[in-house]
């Protein structure tokens, strides 16, 4: 009996700290991939669908073919997405073109994407930069990639949107810092949002960091804040893993199940400050 009201006390705890957190701090909550959890991951019937539930926010992948064409897919490989073998850089685009991913969906261009996106309001895009493994992006290859990337979604951004670059290779990060200052960067890292890599994005000028929820503190996002960060919070593959990001504090959060999501906090958690 004794444990059962703990637990009341716990949970109630909880409540209140998450009221009056969602008072003051309000979660950009983004469609990973579309949904890759729910939809065919960077294809048009993801971003689409969650478009349609009420999504602004999304996020992407971006490689570069032989041939210099941007394309939108996450893994480098071509076997675990798609019905082709071989990798995305050693193909052409008319290559690419020719393929499907495994539910039967075409694969996407950028301009493809950014044409989808261009007469959207309230837009929050992030593209991520695929240059790894780095040995298929040498520095002349990686230079026309990043300037590909920037000058095709700079041109097609809305006047009221925000589009980021993100990646975990800095090498890209840097390229833009020194070439394109105006760029909204951000730093990814498979380590928590702690000193370290609150003190890695300040070394290298970079104010938006995107950590994993293992191993983060709410007094580590709070560090963050106050270091002038903003915080992006993954993975997102369940109800319990947005409920941890949305306690820890966090200002962006993706989500590989974002229609389920959305229900869920309508239903459950509406006193949540959450942008979508």
């Amino acid at each position: 009996m004794i444990g059962f009201f703990r637990m009341l006390v716990c949970v109630s705890m909880f409540v209140i700290s998450m009221e009056a957190y969602s008072q003051s701090q309000q979660i950009r909550l983004f469609s990973h991939r579309g949904g890759r959890m729910e939809n065919d991951e960077n294809t048009m019937q993801a971003f689409k669908a969650s478009y349609d539930a009420g999504y602004r926010g999304f996020e992407t992948d971006i490689r570069m073919t032989a041939d210099g064409e941007l394309v939108v897919t996450h893994d480098s490989s071509l076997e675990r997405t798609t019905n082709g073998s071989g990798t995305v850089e050693e193909k052409s685009l008319s290559e690419i073109r020719k393929l499907a991913t495994k539910k039967g969906n075409k694969i996407l261009t950028l301009d493809e994407l950014l044409d989808f996106l261009k007469d959207k309001r309230g837009l929050y895009v992030e593209f991520e930069m695929k240059t790894t493994p780095t040995d298929l992006y040498p520095a002349d290859r990686l230079a026309d990639y990043c300037e590909k990337l920037y000058s095709k979604v700079i041109a097609a951004k809305p006047a009221d949107a925000d589009f980021v670059f993100t990646s975990g290779d800095y090498r890209g990060l840097r390229y833009l810092q020194e070439h394109h200052p105006d760029a909204d960067l951000l730093l990814i890292t498979s380590k928590p949002c702690n000193a370290e890599t609150i003190a890695m994005c300040k070394a290298v000028g970079i104010k938006r960091l995107g950590a994993t929820m293992n191993g983060t503190s709410r007094e580590s996002v709070a560090k963050a804040h106050k270091e002038g960060l903003i915080v992006s919070l993954w993975p997102g593959q369940s109800v319990d893993d947005f409920m941890l990001g949305a306690y820890l504090g966090c200002d962006y959060m993706c989500s590989d199940i974002p229609i389920r999501l959305k229900k869920w906090i309508s239903d459950n958690a509406s006193w949540l400050n959450v942008k979508y």
